[in-house]
């Protein structure tokens, strides 16, 4: 195996299937239900948006805080948006009553065991379009957004770079995971679709493997703190290891290097099990 088939194969992994999906699904249909029953016509709309979405979401054993982000577009009755995360809040208590509930600005964090969800309450104005609780604390005040504007940037420079943008986003999210969450998800994801990855000509876009390189070559670790900074640089370390061994024409040695960048899921998944058995 090479280190671009390896890391084919950790992005094609990074996707939620089967089982996990089906039970997400559910869930979704679920909250639904008992949001209109809730609320009834106090609610205009309700829909998932963000990184579920557009499929850059990671499954819960790559990233424990996975989440699905839905927004819950209520009737203006001039209330303040705090009155709204409130009413959230109680729905939430009361449908979800064995759960753990918090306000975590702006939005009511509701755990399930699977998956959490991110409750964002929301106005619409015909003019400036949709409104959300603004995100910093202490402001209660609603701010503008486009809540899918950037899945169809995500779209097309996925489709660009010949569909390897997404599986990129999957990979550096889940290094973002493995290293503490150095940097907040969607600002990752949109500063990797801001990127231009170099080598790409009309007749050619750059691999997965050079474009995640070219990602972590990039990181600017100026505003970070010592110990993120470090973790970036260690990263930065590995790529330009990895770069020499394939250049040299070593290329189990490159894989077994670039593991440590991106840990094989199989090997975390033998090594809980046999901690598992170790425990009988």
């Amino acid at each position: 195996m090479t280190v671009s088939t390896y890391l084919k194969r950790i992005s094609d992994g990074a996707i939620i299937r089967d089982n996990e999906k089906e039970s997400i699904q559910k869930s979704i249909s679920t909250i639904q239900d008992r949001l209109y029953s809730y609320f009834g016509s106090a609610i205009k709309e309700k829909f998932i948006f963000g990184s579920y979405t557009r499929g850059t979401i990671l499954p819960r054993s790559m990233d424990d805080q996975s989440d699905i982000d839905y927004m819950v577009l209520f009737e203006n009755d001039g209330v303040k948006p705090q009155s709204y995360l409130d009413r959230l809040k109680k729905f939430a208590e009361k449908r979800y009553s064995t759960s753990e509930i918090k306000q975590s600005h702006p939005t009511i964090k509701l755990n399930l065991n699977h998956i959490t969800f991110e409750l964002v309450p929301a106005q619409n104005d015909w003019f400036s379009g949709y409104k959300i609780p603004s995100k910093k604390y202490g402001i209660d005040d609603w701010i503008d957004t486009n809540p899918n504007d950037f899945n169809q940037a995500l779209t097309e420079k996925n489709k660009e770079y010949g569909y390897v943008i997404k599986p990129l986003i999957r990979l550096v999210k889940y290094w973002n995971a493995r290293n503490g969450y150095i940097f907040k998800s969607f600002s990752l994801e949109k500063w990797i679709v801001e990127q231009s990855f170099s080598g790409a000509t009309i007749l050619h876009t750059p691999d997965l493997k050079e474009c995640l390189f070219q990602c972590f070559e990039r990181i600017d670790t100026g505003k970070l703190s010592e110990a993120n900074k470090n973790k970036v640089n260690r990263a930065k370390t590995i790529v330009a290891e990895v770069r020499k061994l394939e250049k040299d024409g070593h290329p189990v040695p490159a894989e077994e290097k670039i593991k440590k960048l991106i840990p094989d899921t199989d090997e975390d998944t033998k090594g809980l099990a046999a901690i598992l058995l170790g425990m009988r």
